[in-house]
């Protein structure tokens, strides 16, 4: 398991730097003699037929809507084998960073809706900045903490995780809207069947078919894709196959993870970090919408979690990191504030409209501003924390004069 879940974070911290240049990419783009045909690109619409089965969307959509469902179901994925052999099925280790998540969702709530609130804002964006990018996060955590604990490395898996979850149940919650009921009971069936089933083991194209189908159905549904690719990660078994000694779980979480990590969420990136900053004036750059959002990844992030982790802590309902200071757990809580692609996620279902709408523009600087102020100071305090350690462990081991 130890080996599963170091590759697991080898890849998200790799992802984190392609992630870093796809959202690099659409900002000078955004910003080009391009701009208009990436744009464009945007809002085309194309047709998927199978069949008699006819989809029409635009590359936002299917991005969002389509490529986004494969991210929730690894996310759902992981989730199910953590709760069950993972670092999540011991309670002690699993209370600290379950309370420090909350923390870290009811702080940028709180703050954005004071902001909200003073300035007169958009009450409807406080979700937006609630959600840890564990793909940046880990990145940045790999670069800046190089000899620090690696129960820190669990601590913010584990924490990303259920912030995920959370982040999931909102989406299900707040933003799935005239629903259909019909295809939602197809769902339904196809779910139970799927589990009955997978207890008597399951040939591997049963899983890409049902999930195909699971998805088409949810679209018909009106319900949010991210729910149901969740609930579909549920049905899969973790158990071993008696023909060869696999888990279907983990043959999912290893075969799926790279193309998520790659090309999805990149994508993903690509298709929302691009903002045209060009000619925006200050007051543009000020509104209640980007403040908001910003101060909620940034300072609310960062209070929430670290203020849950140290509560629990004084009131031993939790444990901190092994081994960890809590300079360390500081620098970990503000890494949590980098949001990116489920910030902007949940952004684009809050405020539905084109990637160069006036609310899109504004929701990406406000992601764009929180997260990036968040991995400076994240990655600044753990940088300190390990330089500490090295100078401290440098002066043990020189011999006295």
């Amino acid at each position: 398991m130890r080996k599963i879940t170091l590759a697991f974070l080898k890849t998200e911290a790799a992802s984190g730097l392609v992630l870093g240049f796809a959202a690099l990419a659409a900002l000078v783009i955004a910003n080009s003699p391009l701009s208009d045909l990436y744009f464009s690109w945007l809002k085309s619409e194309h047709v998927l037929q199978v069949g008699p089965l006819i989809l029409q969307l635009t590359i936002t959509e299917w991005i969002k809507e389509g490529l986004m469902a494969v991210f929730f179901l690894v996310v759902g994925l992981e989730i199910k084998f953590e709760i069950i052999r993972g670092e999540l099925r011991n309670p002690r280790k699993l209370a600290m960073p379950v309370l420090a998540a909350l923390g870290g969702m009811v702080g940028p709530a709180l703050v954005y809706l004071a902001v909200a609130k003073t300035t007169g804002g958009p009450i409807g964006g406080w979700p937006i900045p609630l959600a840890t990018d564990i793909a940046f996060a880990l990145a940045i955590f790999a670069v800046a903490a190089r000899g620090l604990p690696s129960s820190l490395r669990v601590f913010l898996l584990t924490l990303a995780i259920v912030d995920d979850l959370a982040a999931i149940g909102l989406i299900a919650v707040l933003f799935s809207s005239n629903i259909h009921w019909m295809p939602l009971l197809w769902i339904a069936g196809v779910l139970a069947t799927g589990a009955v089933m997978a207890r008597r083991g399951i040939p591997a194209p049963f899983w890409v078919l049902g999930f195909g189908l699971v998805w088409y159905l949810t679209m018909l549904s009106g319900l949010s894709t991210a729910l149901t690719a969740v609930a579909f990660a549920i049905i899969v078994p973790v158990g071993e196959r008696h023909e060869d000694g696999q888990s279907p779980l983990k043959e999912a979480m290893h075969d799926l993870h790279p193309y998520v990590a790659f090309l999805v969420l990149p994508l993903f990136a690509f298709a929302k970090a691009g903002v045209a900053i060009a000619g925006l004036s200050m007051a543009q750059a000020m509104t209640p919408l980007v403040v908001g959002v910003a101060a909620g990844l940034f300072f609310g992030k960062q209070i929430g979690v670290f203020g849950a982790a140290w509560l629990a802590a004084a009131l031993k309902i939790g444990r901190k990191p092994t081994g960890a200071t809590w300079l360390e757990v500081y620098g970990v809580s503000v890494l949590c504030g980098v949001g990116f692609t489920i910030s902007l996620f949940i952004g684009a279902l809050a405020f539905p409209g084109a990637g160069d709408s006036v609310d899109q523009t504004q929701i990406k600087l406000g992601v764009l501003t929180g997260s990036f102020l968040s991995a400076l100071v994240g990655w600044a305090a753990l940088h300190m924390a390990s330089r500490r350690r090295r100078l401290a462990a440098t002066v043990a081991a020189t011999p006295p004069a």
